[in-house]
């Protein structure tokens, strides 16, 4: 069962290898989300370096230099090596390379292969044996290559301590599994809500196993509905379901009873108008769904520990 909220003992470390001509929407698919679910949750969830074969800058395939903090001979121990590898990935498959990744995952407790980075994996025979996918440009001539994987058409593949994506936009769905993981069910949604603008059902074709399109659809109808929520008969009705299942789903998919998932969605609502406009209170209050400046201060000191005017105050700070 998925754990609502999540509060780590330490942060997450994360190493981000690049190879040149990596994709710049890869990258920011990885690292902007984790730097979101930082600053939305007031934790120190993560903490990542960019690292390159050999020190020096990589480019990216739109001609962005980024300069690394180290080497990957230099990689300190972390929780997960993205391995970030696009175009030219057959330039990059070499010997040396090879050796220099069986290296650092004996450093990393898990290795995260993006894009075309899944071909490294496998060519360094990190893969052997696993299930993965890769960029589905190459998919067809992986198979063929890599005969001892279990290839897969998915966005998102995860085999113990080998986990594979297919592509930017995947890259983006694995970040907001690691931030659900880490931090809890509320600190995805809050990303989500940042980058997605909502929460709009899924085609039958984008769902993966875990995603459930009845809280799919609850999720959405709440985002539509914070300035006037509904309670949960209310609710329930407009989904077609039972009150009972509409709980037990939300519990078994979220880690938590509906109410509190709808209150987590007003409150970040509320919270945004705060930190990002010049709303008065009390009409944020009315906004999303509070009869008064007042209740919404009450919630807002219980959820957040401080008052809408402390965290505007501190947001314009």
């Amino acid at each position: 069962m998925q754990k609502w909220s999540k509060s780590p003992e330490a942060p997450s470390r994360i190493g981000l290898l690049l190879f040149d001509k990596f994709s710049n929407l890869c990258l920011a698919n990885c690292l902007e989300p984790l730097r979101a679910a930082n600053t939305l949750t007031e934790k120190e969830g993560f903490i990542w370096q960019i690292i390159t074969p050999g020190g020096l800058p990589s480019r990216s395939s739109s001609g962005i230099e980024v300069l690394p903090h180290c080497a990957l001979m230099e990689l300190p121990k972390v929780d997960f090596l993205f391995v970030l590898a696009s175009y030219d990935h057959d330039g990059h498959d070499t010997a040396a390379t090879r050796r220099m990744l069986r290296d650092a995952a004996r450093k990393a407790e898990v290795m995260v292969g993006l894009d075309a980075g899944p071909w490294l994996l496998a060519s360094a025979g990190l893969l052997q044996g696993r299930r993965a996918t890769v960029h589905w440009d190459l998919l067809e001539t992986f198979t063929e290559r890599f005969l001892d994987i279990e290839v897969a058409r998915a966005r998102v593949m995860r085999d113990g301590p080998f986990w594979t994506c297919a592509g930017a936009m995947s890259a983006l769905d694995l970040t907001l599994d690691l931030i659900a993981d880490t931090l809890g069910i509320s600190a995805r949604l809050d990303v989500e809500a940042l980058f997605l603008h909502g929460n709009p059902p899924l085609r039958v074709d984008e769902m993966r196993d875990e995603d459930d399109p009845l809280v799919q659809r609850a999720l959405s109808l709440m985002r539509e509905t914070v300035e006037m929520p509904l309670n949960l008969v209310s609710l329930a009705k407009a989904l077609s379901c039972q009150p009972r299942t509409l709980d037990r789903r939300c519990r078994a998919r979220l880690g938590a009873p509906p109410g509190t998932v709808y209150r987590h969605l007003r409150l970040s609502a509320a919270r945004k108008l705060l930190e990002g406009g010049r709303l008065p209170i009390s009409e944020i209050a009315l906004r999303c769904g509070y009869e008064n400046p007042a209740a919404l201060a009450r919630a807002m000191r219980k959820h957040y520990g401080a008052s809408p005017s402390e965290l505007r105050r501190n947001a314009r700070a």
